[in-house]
C-alpha cells in the first residue's frame, strides 16, 4: 500500500521534502509505527521524529492521535504542534 506523506514546518526542514510516497511493511498498523520506521530510513527522518512528543498527525486530513491505525489511508501528514493566534 502506497501512502503519500505530508511534511510541514520544521518536520519538512529537517527531512529535506515537502512529501514523499512510502510503501511501509505490513507490521506497520498505527501513525506511532510509521514515523518509527520512517526514522530509520534516513538521517533527516530520524532528526525530525526524534521527539515524538512534539508530532502532530493527520490521517486524510483528520487530526488523529499518534496511536491511531493507518488503515486504508491515502495521506498522512506529520507536523508540529498548531498555535493559534
Amino acid at each position: 500500500m502506497t501512502i503519500r506523506m505530508v511534511y510541514f514546518a520544521w518536520v519538512r526542514e529537517r527531512i529535506g521534502t515537502g512529501e514523499e510516497s512510502v510503501e511501509p511493511p505490513a507490521s506497520v498498523v498505527t501513525v506511532a509505527d510509521l514515523v518509527n520506521w520512517l526514522a530509520e530510513t534516513s538521517s533527516g527522518h530520524a532528526e525530525a521524529f526524534e521527539n515524538r512528543s512534539r508530532l502532530r498527525a493527520a490521517v486524510d486530513q483528520d487530526f488523529v492521535p499518534l496511536d491511531t491505525p493507518i488503515g486504508r489511508a491515502q495521506e498522512i501528514a506529520i507536523f508540529p504542534p498548531v498555535t493559534g493566534g
